[in-house]
């Protein structure tokens, strides 16, 4: 088997999807492939902004939008480096986890995709479905799901 070319791996800035990033970082930076990381938000509606920036001023720009999406992505992308990804691109896009991460995959001609487990045994995740178990169904590529939890 081909090593793979083209890594992409989620993460919403928890310690579990990080654990996820340091996998697909090991597995891009051993194969020679690009590691792709996604985080998937929802835009904050201009009343969200407007309360925001009542509050805080000029610092609702950290709290509001795609703001904490590429705090969440610059961190990645540090673990990333030191875990031994080389080449590391960053992708924050609007809407569900699982559609942000099926549309890259098919952007960027994945070959892999890494996701953590959190989800998979909990209540929600049995009754509602989860990422994990929704992006190994739906991917259509290989998908690395790292025991996070």
């Amino acid at each position: 088997m081909a090593a793979y070319r083209t890594v992409v791996v989620g993460t919403d800035g928890s310690d579990s999807s990080f654990a996820a990033v340091d996998r697909a970082a090991s597995v891009a930076g051993d194969s020679g492939a690009t590691l792709v990381i996604v985080c998937a938000y929802y835009p904050a509606n201009k009343g969200d902004v407007e309360k925001a920036q009542d509050v805080l001023g000029d610092e609702a720009y950290q709290v509001v939008g795609s703001a904490p999406a590429e705090d969440t992505l610059l961190s990645a992308r540090d673990r990333a480096a030191k875990a031994g990804a080389k080449a590391i691109d960053t992708a924050a896009v609007v809407g569900d986890p699982v559609d942000a991460l099926r549309k890259v995959v098919s952007d960027r001609s994945a070959d892999l995709l890494v996701v953590g487990n959190r989800g998979l045994n909990t209540l929600a995740g049995r009754i509602l479905g989860s990422v994990p178990s929704e992006v190994a169904r739906k991917s259509g590529v290989d998908v690395l799901i790292v025991h996070t939890t």
